[in-house]
């Protein structure tokens, strides 16, 4: 379900506590150096399954959950303010997240068809596609069900914390990087990014008298 990477880099770490188990014992017993030496084959045969069992398509998936964190969470926050009105404020944004939907498959397409690898345009395109969908559909429902601009904002940049926390750990197990850095790192953009058109949603607020 989730990919051989992950679910190998999680048994990894089970490996890992295991030796460290056997190495306290190694002293009184001589016998568990054997069952350590076990164990470190057992990780290094895992670590070459890793490399040959990386997802294709994992920069795919990535590319399209990003850019739609990034992308709607700033539309969001810069239409509550220049709009107020939650209906309108989900319908514009549903919209909006349909067309770059469809921009971004279209454009991964062309991408990995340039690329000239053993990746199908077709396959990754769907892929981006509906990470980027499926997560447009969750930050939009909050306007959809709620009568406050400001309380459904709230909530979608709570969902988006939610998913870039989820996927942060996706991704940190599977390539074996330091989860609180990747975390921060994405959060930061995408918050930062929303807090900007936020302000540019109350000055065009202002601008037009909406």
């Amino acid at each position: 379900m989730f990919g051989l990477a992950f679910t190998l880099r999680r048994m990894e770490r089970g490996e890992d506590l295991g030796v460290a188990v056997y190495r306290r014992l190694s002293d009184k017993l001589p016998e568990v150096a054997e069952a350590i030496a076990d164990e470190q084959r057992h990780e290094e045969e895992l670590l070459r399954l890793l490399q040959t069992g990386e997802p294709r398509y994992a920069g795919s998936f990535v590319l399209g959950l990003n850019d739609a964190l990034v992308e709607l969470t700033g539309a969001l926050a810069g239409l509550t303010l220049a709009l107020r009105d939650t209906r309108l404020i989900g319908a514009v944004a549903l919209i909006t997240g349909l067309a770059a939907t469809m921009a971004m498959a279209a454009s991964e397409y062309l991408a990995t068809q340039e690329e000239g690898s053993e990746r199908s345009p077709a396959k990754a395109a769907t892929v981006t596609g509906f990470a980027y969908l499926v997560t447009v559909l969750f930050l939009v429902a909050p306007f959809l069900l709620l009568g406050s601009a400001l309380v459904a904002l709230a909530i979608s940049l709570g969902v988006g914390v939610l998913i870039v926390l989820a996927f942060t750990f996706y991704t940190a197990t599977a390539k074996c990087v330091s989860f609180p850095r990747r975390f921060r790192q994405m959060a930061v953009i995408s918050l930062g990014v929303a807090a900007v058109n936020f302000g540019i949603g109350y000055l065009i607020n202002r601008a037009f008298d909406l």
